[in-house]
């Protein structure tokens, strides 16, 4: 199984950046694993909202082909544990032929249509992080499921 993650925008805190390809790095023992930037839109700022999560929304779901197993990080996702996140990827993997993918939206949100396609909602946590910081925050918590689904001592309870 491929695990996949999209994003929008490329990373600009070169302290972040370096974060995420640590745990990137390490992410490649456990699983086939790919980092995909979306880039950001030409004149986004004289678009309105709607129209920039539209826009993202469309080039998203070209990405996505039959068989993937999508799942948003949104804030009203669900919330899980780290215990509970690594079984539900060991699910994912029976239930999904193709890929699993994980897409981290840019800062206005989802489209309806990338809503519509979606296979489940996760939520990091009830708080707001910029969308640079979740990168960061969830290449991490991967790289903890997959300790935990090996057996391997990093995560505690």
């Amino acid at each position: 199984m491929k695990v996949k993650l999209i994003v929008h925008g490329k990373t600009t805190q070169s302290a972040t950046a370096s974060l995420e390809k640590e745990y990137y790095s390490r992410l490649q023992r456990y699983w086939p694993f790919e980092v995909q930037v979306i880039p950001d839109l030409k004149n986004q700022s004289k678009l309105s909202f709607e129209e920039v999560s539209q826009r993202e929304g469309q080039k998203l779901l070209a990405q996505i082909e039959n068989g993937d197993w999508l799942v948003l990080l949104d804030e009203n996702g669900k919330s899980l544990s780290s215990r509970k996140f690594a079984g539900q990827i060991e699910k994912w993997f029976i239930q999904a032929p193709k890929r699993l993918i994980f897409v981290i939206g840019g800062p206005y949100g989802f489209s309806p249509e990338v809503y519509q396609r979606a296979n489940y909602k996760l939520s990091l946590s009830a708080m707001t992080f910029s969308h640079q910081i979740v990168r960061a925050l969830f290449a991490e918590q991967l790289y903890r499921a997959a300790t935990i689904l090996k057996g391997e001592p990093y995560h505690h309870d």
